[in-house]
């Protein structure tokens, strides 16, 4: 007979726990994002859903709307609600090597996974950020 429950050479570890407000009908997706040496990363954006992030390599630069921006190293993780949050950066802070991220979304039914501001929301939602 096989293993019941966990094998006694497994370790878990909980990096981040959420409880995200999930669409119904929304659709899951996996995915790894690799920003090159220095690379500021992607313009400002928001996910349609909430997003769960693990940086593989490296070290990003992270901000969302609301709060100051931090550093997240390879090995940790992070997480932002989707919605009408605006994600403003995920810069790679290496410049010798590119930063490596994997994450979870899930994303609402007919809405794109990313869509990014235009200069006139950036500015007009400018006193939200940090």
């Amino acid at each position: 007979m096989g293993i019941i429950g966990p094998a006694k050479t497994n370790t878990f570890d909980t990096l981040l726990t959420q409880t995200p407000a999930i669409a119904p009908g929304s659709h899951a997706m996996v995915a790894t994002v690799t920003v090159p040496p220095g690379d500021p990363g992607s313009g400002p954006h928001r996910h349609s859903g909430p997003v769960f992030g693990y940086v593989l390599e490296g070290e990003i630069l992270f901000e969302l709307e609301g709060e100051a921006p931090y550093p997240i190293k390879a090995g940790e993780a992070f997480w932002e609600p989707g919605g009408d949050v605006v994600h403003y950066q995920a810069a790679n802070l290496r410049t010798d090597i590119a930063s490596k991220f994997v994450v979870f979304m899930i994303c609402a039914p007919g809405v794109p996974m990313m869509t990014y501001l235009d200069a006139e929301e950036v500015e007009a939602r400018a006193q939200l950020r940090r």
